[in-house]
């Protein structure tokens, strides 16, 4: 391997770290990605949140420091054995809580599958190559711009692409962009069946704004063009009605769920709630079970 090449691994290390620890650190739902991961099975629910803070300040320390300039093998050990920790608490969060978040790089919801193995055993590659070299990566980026430029995009974009937790801002316009131009859905007389649509309405955020309000399950359902109308008894402030969901009928939209709770004597609207994007529940996780 040039030595260039291990050179100016300290650097996609250093973002990725910088990136995660100030996430952990500044970001608003730090206290709940906390207590969803699985720190909170390891270490306890009451620990969790200054233990993941801690992580968030060791990555944004180490972060700093291979960054800056000088470069010495210590860091790069350092890194290393960072990551040999990551694979382990992954390997600990697999067996003993497989469906909470990791909290690796985001507040946002990822639950640990193969791509974070892959993620934190590509990084701790770049560590042990980092290990190699004392020399710092701004020198060989400058004498292999055009190269060091190449792999490191390369690189970064194998990361982007073992996080889940950017899926929303990738993956999902991707998946649509291939629905939009495949027509996977053959037209004419084909019907959606409804356990699929009941599926999908489990995923929006709409019905688990209202999930504790439904006392029913399916009670009736009909098609009105695009859109396949659910109806379920419901209560609220006291009063029976009807719960009548809006469901996108030809397409995976959980974010387009739409809600009205009708009064089933008086017809008067109780409550109507509007549609509730949300890019993690259309990239496909996990929800909780409808009550």
């Amino acid at each position: 391997m040039p030595l260039w090449v291990a050179s100016v691994q300290p650097l996609l290390i250093a973002a990725v770290l910088l990136w995660a620890g100030v996430g952990k650190l500044a970001g608003r739902q730090s206290a709940d990605a906390a207590r969803r991961s699985a720190l909170a099975q390891l270490l306890g629910p009451e620990r969790a949140v200054p233990a993941y803070t801690l992580v968030g300040f060791v990555e944004v320390a180490l972060g700093a420091a291979l960054a800056l300039p000088p470069a010495p093998r210590a860091e790069a050990a350092v890194a290393a054995a960072l990551h040999v920790g990551f694979l382990a608490y992954l390997g600990y969060a697999k067996v003993a809580a497989p469906e909470s978040s990791c909290g690796c790089l985001s507040a946002q919801r990822a639950p640990v599958r193969w791509r974070g193995f892959a993620r934190a055993g590509l990084l701790l590659l770049a560590a042990l190559a980092a290990l190699t070299t004392t020399e710092f990566w701004l020198a060989a980026a400058t004498e292999h711009p055009l190269a060091a430029t190449v792999l490191l995009l390369a690189e970064a974009a194998a990361v982007v692409a073992l996080s889940a937790e950017l899926d929303g801002y990738w993956l999902v316009p991707l998946r649509r962009l291939k629905v939009r131009l495949t027509h996977p859905l053959p037209t004419g007389s084909f019907e959606v069946p409804i356990a699929s649509t009941v599926e999908q309405l489990h995923r929006s955020g709409v019905y688990r704004r209202i999930a504790d309000l439904i006392e029913s399950d399916v009670r009736e359902h009909w098609d009105e063009g695009e859109w396949r109308i659910v109806c379920f008894t419901a209560r609220y402030q006291g009063r029976v009605g009807s719960a009548v969901f809006a469901v996108p009928r030809l397409s995976y939209q959980p974010g387009a769920v739409r809600v009205a709770i009708v009064d089933e004597e008086t017809r008067e609207v109780l409550l109507s709630l509007n549609p509730i994007p949300d890019p993690v529940a259309e990239a496909g996780w996990p929800v909780p079970a409808p009550a």
